[in-house]
């Protein structure tokens, strides 16, 4: 039996796209202008994906001259990576129309003009033109986008009969095979939203936002990569896009043009091996790791202070605060070097791995200030550099979620954990992601801050005057305004924070051979969930009885041993 591209070998393409397509209706219809009939058949489900002729179904745009431009803006009710796919009907009054087509992940981007808000078309086109004719079927490029516009553009007399307006959902199809539910139903919620969201950046590659950033970045990838162990278990993308900055960095130069960046290539590594155990794929790092880590090896002040070079780069938020990053790079240093150093071991490289040891603890003698940054102050806990109770009493609690970033947001709620500050982690947590989920997300954003909820908007909604557009109104940086990416891989930080800490599931041995189980249900009552290892799923629950005692109940796979923390 033979296929296509066997009988064509060219049609074998250079891969398969191992993505699921599927189609969406919009949910609602928010806004309409001009002279547009029955805007509500866009909402059918039923409605044909395929044009046909005759019919007087559909949903009508019309202009006359001079006239007022027809006009619709309908919300698929989620973001999604995909495109729009337009099926036209007859055209009346011209050969062939002109429709132009918006995206936005909010509304008002998708009722903004290129540079407005600074609205871009940058890394994916959301702003375009299509000249249709009549019964024909249009496809957009992939974007990231909830909400998407329609306007007739010709000054004449015509009228254009849209059968079916879709959203073409591209993903990957995979089981969700880690779970996570409590009595709270908005950290439920939050929960769902962080997996999706870097679930929607598991495309040819792992990036880092759907819209804006459908790039590979190291930094970013940490958090995404523990989202996917804790979420979906093993999945290729991860080695396919850890590769594939590798192979495009040759040492000495750094990953995405970041020493940090390098830094978390390492961690990776590490945090991938634990959670999988694949020691082949380990042992194919070995020549660029011990050639990396010989690098950073003899990165250190005489002082024991870090010295790394180039683009120093923490977090955006703290762009600007060189004393604050050095605590942070001086921290991912040490952490870096020393599970590099264990790395080395396995893979046969003694030498350089006593290097890094004798780097690391030489860093160690050095205790950097956290610069009243949480985000320093975080990792410094999580490097043990310093104690995390009082770098939590001094630093991280005061103000809240005021100061939280999306990208640091797992190592700011490990770091509160690490104080033992767990209830304090959950409000924080139900503050700054649950902020943006009450402004309408349903997916968690590039950044955020609480502060620009006061007089704002949602993001599905027109902005009245007198109100502020939290999209259109905020971001900084790489990510001003309407450029700021409302879905962002590395925002996925309550998934690891959740499993790990509340659910309390942490790796002890690779290949997750040993799990510690150590609950923490401080304001919850009760949680259960799942959590992938290579030999299978561990299904867990936690209950508070009457007496505030915790009960238990693990099933395990052969394999996985269990320890519970007492």
């Amino acid at each position: 039996m033979s296929r296509v591209y066997d009988l064509f070998p060219h049609l074998a393409g250079r891969e398969p796209d191992t993505r699921a397509r599927r189609y969406l209706t919009p949910v609602s219809v928010v806004w309409t202008q001009g002279e547009v009939r029955d805007p509500e058949v866009l909402t059918d489900p039923t409605k044909k994906l395929q044009t046909y002729f005759p019919t007087n179904s559909g949903s009508f745009l019309k202009n006359k001259p001079g006239g007022e431009k027809a006009a619709v803006l309908v919300d698929f009710g989620v973001e999604f990576n995909g495109s729009a796919r337009l099926v036209i009907g007859q055209l009346e009054g011209l050969e062939r129309a002109n429709i132009r087509v918006r995206f936005g992940e909010s509304v008002m981007e998708a009722m903004s003009d290129i540079g407005e808000k600074n609205a871009t078309n940058d890394h994916a086109n959301r702003d375009f033109t299509w000249n249709i004719g009549f019964l024909s079927g249009n496809e957009s490029n992939e974007s990231g986008f909830r909400f998407c516009r329609i306007d007739l553009l010709d000054d004449a007399d015509v009228t254009v009969q849209i059968l079916s307006l879709d959203g073409v959902f591209i993903f990957r199809d995979l089981e969700y095979k880690g779970s996570f539910e409590c009595d709270d139903e908005e950290v439920n919620k939050i929960w769902r939203t962080a997996a999706y969201t870097v679930h929607l950046n598991m495309q040819e590659y792992l990036w880092d936002g759907i819209k804006r950033d459908r790039l590979v970045w190291l930094g970013d990838l940490h958090t995404e990569i523990l989202t996917v162990c804790s979420v979906f278990g093993y999945d290729e993308v991860v080695p396919k896009s850890l590769d594939f900055v590798r192979d495009i960095t040759p040492l000495p130069g750094w990953m995405n043009g970041s020493t940090s960046y390098s830094l978390w290539w390492v961690l990776i590594q590490y945090d991938w091996y634990m959670h999988h155990g694949n020691f082949n794929y380990l042992n194919e790092q070995k020549e660029y790791m011990t050639g990396l880590l010989d690098l950073l090896s003899g990165m250190v002040a005489a002082n024991g202070s870090e010295k790394l070079p180039g683009h120093r780069f923490m977090d955006w938020p703290n762009h600007d605060r060189p004393d604050a990053i050095h605590a942070g790079l001086h921290s991912m240093l040490v952490m870096s070097l020393e599970k590099g150093a264990y790395m080395l071991d396995l893979l046969g490289e003694p030498d350089v791995a006593a290097k890094c040891a004798a780097s690391a603890k030489k860093l160690r003698a050095y205790i950097p200030s956290p610069a009243n940054c949480k985000q320093a102050a975080a990792l410094m806990a999580m490097a043990e550099l310093d104690c995390a109770k009082k770098l939590n009493a001094e630093v991280l609690s005061p103000g809240g979620a005021k100061g939280f970033s999306t990208f640091f947001g797992y190592y700011l709620l490990r770091a509160k954990a690490l104080a033992g500050d767990h209830s304090g982690a959950l409000e924080a947590m139900k503050a700054y992601w649950g902020g943006m989920l009450r402004m309408g997300a349903t997916t968690f954003w590039e950044d955020f801050d609480i502060d620009w909820m006061e007089n704002a908007v949602g993001i599905d909604r027109i902005v009245p005057p007198g109100k502020v557009d939290i999209h259109g109104d905020w971001g900084n940086f790489c990510y001003v305004k309407l450029r700021h990416s409302l879905c962002h891989g590395w925002s996925s930080g309550p998934v690891p924070y959740l499993t790990e800490n509340v659910l309390g599931v942490s790796v002890a041995e690779p290949a997750c051979g040993k799990l510690v189980v150590n609950p923490n249900l401080d304001g919850l009552n009760y949680v259960s969930g799942s959590f992938p290892t290579p030999r299978g799923t561990v299904n867990i629950k936690h209950a508070k009885q009457n007496s505030g005692k915790i009960e238990t109940q693990i099933s395990a796979p052969d394999g996985v041993k269990i320890e519970v923390a007492e």
